[in-house]
């Protein structure tokens, strides 16, 4: 099994093996060009993420945008990212149709282990799934593995390390469901 393999069945994989190494490269170069285009030309702009991304239809991300891979990023259907988004996607990282996030927000498939020795050497990734009609604030940081069901509002500067039912309002550090909406 090669290491993009282990990595995308979210097995223990070695981050800096060169096809790995050279992917994150390419990734970077197009974020780059994204970040740096020209803003009145915000179609222009989104063309040059659809060369990492599946996008579906009608999206929008205001810059910067930072990923990994971006082969891993799926967005669906009216998507809108405020400045400053960094996915890590070292597992698939799914959106919804109808996404709002705010600014600042860190999304991570990636982690690393507890074990200091075995950090040194390997990394590890879990799927995140964000449903329908899902709202993020600013500064949201959503952890490996959390799925986030239709419907909810994540509140401003949570840290998502747990999945959140649908029709849920849920805030803080740890995040935590406050109340449900119709």
């Amino acid at each position: 099994m090669t290491e993009k393999e282990k990595m995308l069945a979210g097995l223990p994989y070695d981050a800096w093996e060169e096809t790995l190494l050279n992917e994150r490269t390419h990734a970077k170069v197009v974020c780059h060009r994204f970040n740096h285009a020209d803003p009145a030309k915000p179609d222009e702009r989104m063309a040059i993420l659809g060369e990492l991304l599946v996008i579906k239809d009608k999206a929008h991300m205001e810059p910067n945008f930072f990923c990994d891979y971006g082969y891993n990023i799926t967005l669906g259907s009216n998507f809108y990212a405020n400045h400053n988004l960094t996915i890590v996607d070292v597992c698939p990282v799914t959106f919804g149709d109808n996404i709002l996030i705010g600014p600042h927000v860190m999304i991570s498939a990636g982690g690393h282990p507890v074990d200091p020795v075995e950090r040194m050497s390997v990394e590890f990734g879990k799927p995140v799934s964000i449903g329908n009609n899902v709202w993020i604030g600013g500064n949201v940081s959503i952890l490996p593995g959390v799925e986030i069901g239709d419907n909810c509002v994540i509140g401003a500067g949570s840290v998502v390390n747990k999945s959140i039912p649908a029709n849920s309002v849920a805030v803080g550090n740890p995040c935590r469901v406050i109340k449900t909406v119709a």
